[in-house]
């Protein structure tokens, strides 16, 4: 797509919807103007260069978003983005996750979950001239590999100076690829949580709820080696310096102010036809939401609450219960809608002014009906495909999978390898092979399984797969009770379990593997080339998509510009910005929601019962009002969550929010429950992101949990 289109279609129609958007870097010096009349005061050129401040202080953890806030390479981020390291580090005698943690000095500091990565962006490049280039008469399965081939060529290349992580990024179905350029970090320590009681306050109960009270930040270390490089954990390691890091506002932020975040959010969907929006919702959704519960019931009925293996298991706890409300909230509210006639009025409004131009009717006119014909093929299956995916929550089937198909790519050159098992990926591998060891119990991995199983055991014949049922004894006359010793039998003899076991199969053959006798094992074996076969398909309807959804986009794209309509493109982890306002909003007829919660609001929700169950000494000074210096006048308290229009999705967890002056007024940790949807279309009355305060940050390291250490190496301005 030409540069000027898109640059475009940003300059004109930005100021008719200014807070909707999840905007690339480069994009935003054709706003300049917009954004300084709503308040951005610093540079807007500095925004859209990744190696100057502030964006270089802004670092993704690989799932959530982070920023240095030191010139020691103190790392702040959201508590349940930590959540797996403090789980990692607790154990039933030192539950960190419950009475929190406060390293006093650099020695204190505790190894973050094995696998743990700081990345911090340096270069975005357009290359899809070089991704394109040679491709243009492939379709399937050819395309699909022609792509992956000139991606690990650029990653290969940008990957020769040690110490970068890089990664080809697909922006508007295909249309455009970039090339993103990372340092990796591989030193990640534990340095503050709060306790749960403050982190967690409200749990899943106040999750994507407003009013909030929520403390939902933590605080990691980034270490290099001596000489200032990524290395590994070790003990002569030093603390990364950061070229700019975020001063931390005491002052905040009142009702109105303008503010910004930069993050990486994860993945968004405004750009999807009506079919597959009416397919995500009334089926998709609903079914995930089931499975997800169910496997939450699973675990809480397999693991005691407060025993290791229920410790083991609450970061999944936590991620499976986040998107089951979530879920909930999206046919919640896709049922109030007219989302899905709204898109199938654009479609007929895009088809309409396609038809209308002959030149236009050439280019695009069968786009969409190959679009949707596709589609549908992809739905084949999907009901079959969906219980294979949560199988993905059994630890020894994955493990038995992932260690089989290494063992077969291993056998072929570097460059030929599948993505995620090349040389590149091994120190990922082994980092997931070792995490293991305080993520799983046999017990709930077996009924996890045993759930699942059953569950694809009642598909028609038809939609299941042989090997699959050989494995398992799966038959017409499906025997839950054959299932269930199958599967003891299977947990009892497998060595899977133990992390050396796990570590030596990574460096075993192909014939090991087949003359293996542990029961996961022979189950990968022997499911091996079905899986194959299934993920060649897959690729090929891929491929296909590939070829057609760039030009469904390109024709939207279009379409919007003579409209002047915002263009963006969809989420997708890579690094994007958003503007917005604080400002309250109103959840249904006659009610208002203020834009702050107060420390008075914690008083009043404390049942003394988790998860509202403060600590006494947070619930004394509240009512003894000691506000110390961080007391608001106007709310006659301290702040302790916002509200604010941002555009923001999953991914954005631990994004700064910042002031005009790029100074960090807030941490974004999650989205009210109206808003939810918006990951499928942005709704100017309903969407709001949630922060917590800087101010309450202050607050509680302060005269909660006498953090002066941290607050003296932070620049903390008023």
């Amino acid at each position: 797509m030409k540069k000027w289109l898109l640059t475009a279609a940003i300059a004109t129609s930005f100021g008719a919807v200014a807070d909707e958007g999840m905007w690339q870097p480069h994009q935003l010096p054709a706003m300049a103007d917009e954004l300084k009349a709503k308040g951005l005061e610093i540079d807007v050129n500095s925004i859209s260069k990744l190696t100057e401040f502030p964006m270089n202080a802004v670092i993704s953890l690989g799932g959530c978003t982070a920023s240095f806030v030191s010139p020691k390479g103190l790392v702040v981020t959201n508590h349940h983005c930590a959540y797996g390291s403090i789980q990692y580090n607790s154990t039933p005698e030192n539950n960190l996750l419950r009475d929190g943690f406060l390293a006093k000095t650099f020695a204190d500091e505790l190894p973050a979950t094995p696998g743990s990565r700081v990345y911090v962006t340096e270069s975005v490049v357009d290359v899809t001239d070089k991704v394109k280039d040679g491709l243009e008469n492939k379709i399937g399965n050819a395309f699909y590999k022609g792509v992956e081939q000139k991606e690990k060529g650029l990653v290969a290349e940008c990957e020769k100076e040690d110490g970068y992580r890089c990664k080809v990024y697909s922006f508007h179905g295909g249309l455009e690829y970039y090339l993103v350029k990372q340092l990796e970090i591989r030193d990640v320590r534990l340095v503050y949580n709060p306790a749960a009681s403050v982190g967690k306050y409200g749990g899943d109960v106040d999750n994507w709820m407003w009013p909030r009270h929520t403390g939902d930040y933590s605080f990691y270390r980034a270490y290099v080696s001596k000489d200032g490089k990524p290395a590994d954990f070790s003990k002569d390691n030093v603390p990364f310096e950061p070229k700019s890091f975020l001063k931390v506002s005491a002052k905040g932020v009142s009702e109105g102010d303008f503010v910004m975040v930069a993050g990486y959010p994860g993945r968004t969907n405004r750009y999807r036809t009506a079919y597959e929006v009416e397919n995500q919702f009334e089926w998709s959704y609903p079914e995930g939401k089931v499975l997800r519960e169910r496997l939450i019931e699973i675990i809480k009925e397999t693991a005691p609450e407060g025993s290791d293996e229920r410790i083991k298991y609450e970061s999944s706890i936590a991620g499976l219960a986040n998107y089951a409300k979530n879920f909930t909230s999206m046919i919640e509210f896709y049922g109030k809608s007219t989302m899905l006639d709204d898109r199938k009025a654009l479609e007929q409004k895009l088809a309409n002014w396609i038809n209308a131009d002959s030149k236009r009717k050439q280019q695009y006119g069968k786009v969409l009906a190959e679009l949707d014909k596709l589609i549908a093929k992809s739905q084949q299956d999907q009901e079959r495909d969906l219980l294979l995916g949560y199988m993905g929550y059994s630890t020894m089937m994955s493990t038995a999978n992932r260690l089989y198909r290494l063992a077969n790519e291993k056998a072929l050159p570097d460059m030929e390898r599948e993505p995620g098992y090349q040389d590149r990926d091994m120190t990922r591998f082994t980092s997931g092979m070792e995490r293991i060891e305080r993520r799983y119990a046999a017990s709930v991995d077996k009924a996890m399984l045993a759930d699942l199983i059953t569950r694809y055991a009642a598909l028609p014949k038809d939609q299941r797969l042989p090997a699959f049922d050989k494995a398992f004894g799966i038959t017409d006359n499906f025997d839950a009770a054959k299932l269930n010793k199958t599967l003891d039998k299977m947990y009892a003899n497998t060595s899977l379990s133990d992390k050396e076991v796990r570590l030596a199969w990574m460096e075993k053959s192909v014939v090991e593997f087949n003359n293996s006798k542990d029961p996961f094992i022979q189950y990968a074996v022997a499911t091996y080339d079905e899986r194959m076969k299934r993920e060649k398909e897959k690729k090929q309807l891929a491929g296909e998509l590939m070829k057609v959804r760039p030009m469904y986009m390109d024709a939207i794209i279009a379409y919007n510009r003579e409209l002047g309509k915002p263009v963006y493109a969809d989420a997708n982890s890579s690094l994007r910005v958003t503007v917005g306002h604080v400002k309250g909003y109103s959840p249904e007829d006659g009610l208002y929601a203020e834009p702050f919660t107060r420390l008075e609001g914690i008083l009043a929700k404390d049942t003394g019962v988790e998860p509202f169950n403060a600590p006494a000494k947070e619930l004394e000074l509240i009512a003894n009002k000691q506000y110390g210096d961080y007391y608001v006048k106007s709310l006659d308290s301290v702040p302790v969550n916002f509200l604010s229009t941002l555009d923001t999705t999953g991914g954005n967890s631990g994004s700064p929010t910042l002031n005009g002056r790029a100074e960090l007024v807030g941490l974004l940790f999650d989205g009210v429950y109206e808003s939810i949807i918006g990951d499928w279309g942005y709704d100017t009355e309903t969407n709001r992101s949630i922060q917590v305060d800087s101010r309450y940050m202050l607050w509680v390291m302060k005269y909660l949990d006498n953090a002066d250490n941290l607050l003296e190496e932070m620049e903390i301005v008023n």
